[in-house]
């Protein structure tokens, strides 16, 4: 492959690979047992207060009554912490996103257009609700004859630039890929041995490796993107033997959550892959079975 092919399938996390092509790698299956995601509620803070209180009663922490009473508050303190704060952040990231969005886009509108100008408050949203209403009139004009004929020329324009076109071209087939097979991209998660032998690390399995890499491996190998913590929009790109990775069962949103929470946050097992009182050995699909391959797919 080329020096570009090659930061392609870098800066792609894997999900680009070079021209040449081995046998596509197959579409993940519906995972088994899955679950829905359990909503953050007034239950939740109820239950571990309740749990709370109930251990300290039988703790014999209630025979002080002045002790009692602070324990209680402080239960009562972070029930509430537990409520309000998953609501806070979320609204303070939205909002903070939403201001950012508004604050580069409105300066660019004209005065009639802006509701601010005539109004005596400033109407969040405007600039998110006209960045989207652009994006799809940019791209119902794109799909069109007209449309299609300047992008061919806007092309033909940036193929002529050195620099410009080697950046142009990466961006956008890594954009065309995700969007167009984004059920493709990171569609299970995987534990690798990184980064030395006995030693597992959490990784998204993003392709099968193909190309020059393909054939120089010594055994047949995908593509994983190994996120870091807590910022998973950097980490590594590795080419594992896919009879070495293993197969979870957890879907790719709750291993982003275990990534960037570093390890506090872990996916509940659902109650069919769950070890049976007393019993040994690994429970069926319990993430001991490696990546399948395309014959094992096609036969099921």
């Amino acid at each position: 492959m080329s020096t570009e092919e090659a930061a392609k399938l870098i800066i792609s996390g894997g999900i680009i690979s070079p021209p040449e092509r081995a046998e596509p790698f197959p579409a993940a299956q519906a995972e088994p047992g899955a679950f829905a995601e359990s909503d953050i509620s007034t239950a939740t803070a109820s239950n571990v207060l309740e749990q709370e209180l109930a251990r300290q009663e039988q703790a014999g922490d209630d025979g002080h009554r002045g002790f009692g009473l602070l324990a209680r508050l402080r239960n009562y303190f972070l029930a509430g912490v537990l409520v309000t704060a998953p609501i806070s952040i979320t609204v303070w990231i939205t909002w903070n996103v939403v201001a950012f969005v508004d604050s580069r886009v409105t300066p660019l509108m004209p005065p009639g257009w802006n509701p601010e100008s005539y109004l005596p408050f400033s109407v969040p949203g405007i600039g998110v609700l006209v960045v989207f209403v652009a994006l799809t009139l940019v791209g119902m004009f794109a799909t069109g004859l007209i449309g299609r004929l300047l992008m061919t020329v806007y092309e033909r324009l940036l193929n002529g630039l050195p620099v410009i076109r080697s950046v142009y071209s990466a961006i956008k087939q890594i954009f065309e890929t995700v969007l167009a097979q984004r059920s493709n991209a990171f569609r299970q998660v995987v534990l690798v041995q990184y980064p030395r032998p006995d030693s597992w690390a959490l990784a998204f399995l993003t392709a099968e490796t193909q190309g020059d890499v393909a054939r120089k491996a010594p055994e047949e190998s995908i593509n994983v993107f190994l996120p870091t913590t807590p910022n998973p929009t950097s980490g590594f790109l590795l080419f594992v033997p896919k009879a070495e990775a293993k197969v979870l069962t957890m879907t790719v949103e709750e291993g982003a959550k275990m990534i960037i929470s570093g390890g506090i946050i872990t996916p509940p097992e659902p109650p069919e892959l769950q070890k049976p009182e007393g019993g040994h050995g690994d429970a069926p699909g319990s993430g001991n079975q490696s990546v399948p391959t395309a014959a094992q797919q096609g036969g099921r």
